[in-house]
């Protein structure tokens, strides 16, 4: 089993070579093109010296250039490590370092600046993203076969976001995305061969490699990339000239297109589908969505250590304010700090278990134990069960504030500060009094200024939390940090 026979060449042997693969700013890329990028890197790779099982760096922008190298590695049997191009080399070189690659693949024009990768011998590789591509391919007969990879083999590796500590590479077999890819892919999003997907993350990102690569090629479907960084903007262009049908979203950016001046002015008629994950979704901004933009909305929760969403809603099925329901081929436990399962209506430590577990942590044994517990994965995010049958996101364990001695859940209160109508943005974070005592402070992204605004936001909350969950202070801030997947970095502003 190799995903790149599964995803990309069987489009080629069924005689569906000459269909739009990928939308990108400069041309449109058929499956042919793809298949053809795909064997001259694997032959590339071989040339070079680099072995099936090996360790294959692509720090690249998206693009088919990306998007040929990854598969030309999965061709080769190599294993593709995904980086965030836009990290400095040295980051870069700390990742090829950590999991011992034995090339990487960048674009040209980092090409120099990335010498520094070759200081242990490693290969560097460029991609010369304007070369021809369906050339290579005459007929499907002269195609390179995809090794033969076993359905457990290592595909391609993560990076975890790493808000709580070092990013720690995760290990996903090619089996992994094939069980997601008919979970999500096909249970979920019901892709078609006339579905165009746009995302607003990059394909480094697991909920877009899946969402706006993987699984619509497993439909014989299209993909717009955006090679630049995603901005509103940006994401109102490509749907005007490319009219997609499924948006692959976060609440950073629904929350950037509701807010953008000429919302009111987009057509986002061609969609028949918005997803959000990466972080909560807050009610109220599902809410204004709706409202603005008339389009359903699926929230739902994934993790990188299971490769893809498990948890989602359904369309037709929404139920506001939830992550929705478990996908068929997964279960899950919510449990306390001894593993004793809680009553619904609780919030519990998520257990979860499925075919795209991933294989683990590269050379971490310790959390590798901690978190890949047999069948299950326990990555430390709080979820309760509601009465229906549908799950609601509490929060990350970490996050969780003991206040007076109980539990205030960080989530709860910023969807309480949300509803303020001068409160755009609000993040809750556990800091330290003078005593050493944790308490919640808020940080907000307000509509106005005013001297007396933070005491105002006080009192609402006073009107709506119990005592010990309202915040101690508000202070106030332009934007909140993120990580380079988008999410609001919490560490940063406990620290500030």
């Amino acid at each position: 089993m190799n995903i790149c026979e599964q995803f990309l060449d069987t489009h080629l042997a069924q005689g569906r070579g000459h269909r739009a693969a990928v939308l990108a700013d400069d041309r449109v890329h058929t499956y042919a093109d793809l298949v053809g990028l795909s064997v001259r890197e694997a032959a590339r790779l071989a040339a070079d010296g680099v072995k099936p099982g090996d360790r294959v760096i692509l720090a690249l922008p998206d693009g088919a250039g990306l998007v040929g190298a990854l598969f030309g590695v999965l061709r080769h049997g190599a294993v593709a490590v995904m980086v965030n191009p836009t990290l400095p080399v040295e980051q870069i070189r700390a990742f090829a370092d950590d999991t011992g690659a034995a090339a990487a693949v960048v674009a040209p024009q980092l090409f120099s600046e990335a010498r520094a990768l070759t200081a242990t011998g490693r290969r560097l590789l460029w991609f010369p993203e304007g070369a021809a591509s369906s050339d290579v391919v005459v007929g499907g007969d002269q195609v390179t076969p995809a090794f033969d990879a076993e359905p457990g083999d290592d595909a391609i590796w993560q990076f975890s976001s790493g808000t709580s500590g070092r990013p720690k590479a995760v290990r996903h077999s090619h089996q992994a995305f094939a069980v997601a890819s008919e979970a999500y892919g096909v249970g979920v999003l019901g892709l078609r061969q006339d579905d165009v997907t746009l995302a607003a993350s990059k394909l480094f990102f697991g909920y877009a490699v899946g969402s706006n690569l993987l699984f619509p090629f497993a439909a014989g479907a299209s993909c717009i990339l955006i090679r630049e960084r995603a901005t509103a903007d940006a994401v109102f262009d490509r749907i005007r000239r490319h009219r997609p049908t499924v948006l692959v979203s976060t609440p950073a950016m629904l929350r950037q297109m509701v807010a953008h001046p000429d919302a009111g002015g987009q057509d986002l008629s061609s969609l028949r589908l918005v997803t959000s994950a990466g972080e909560a979704l807050p009610p109220l901004l599902h809410d204004r969505w709706r409202h603005r933009f008339a389009v359903e909305l699926l929230d739902g929760l994934g993790m990188t250590e299971m490769c893809h969403i498990f948890i989602s809603n359904r369309p037709g099925a929404v139920t506001r304010g939830t992550i929705g329901r478990v996908l068929p081929g997964y279960d899950i436990r919510l449990c306390d700090a001894d593993g004793v399962d809680v009553p619904d209506g609780a919030p519990g430590e998520l257990w979860v278990r499925g075919g795209s577990r991933a294989i683990g942590y590269w050379q971490r044994p310790e959390e590798d134990a901690r978190v890949f517990r047999g069948d299950w994965c326990v990555a430390g995010d709080m979820l309760r069960r509601n009465a229906d049958g549908t799950v609601s996101y509490c929060g990350r364990v970490d996050e969780m504030l003991k206040v007076n001695g109980r539990w205030v859940a960080p989530r709860a209160v910023e969807e309480c500060l949300l509803a303020h109508p001068d409160v755009r943005e609000a993040v809750v974070v556990g800091v330290a009094d003078g005593d050493g005592l944790i308490r919640p402070h808020a940080f907000v992204v307000a509509t106005r200024t005013g001297r007396t605004l933070g005491e105002e936001i006080r009192a609402f909350a006073r009107t709506r939390l119990e005592p010990h969950a309202c915040p101690r202070d508000v202070v106030f801030i332009d934007t909140l940090p993120r990580t380079a997947q988008g999410k609001v970095d919490r560490r940063a502003l406990s620290q500030s």
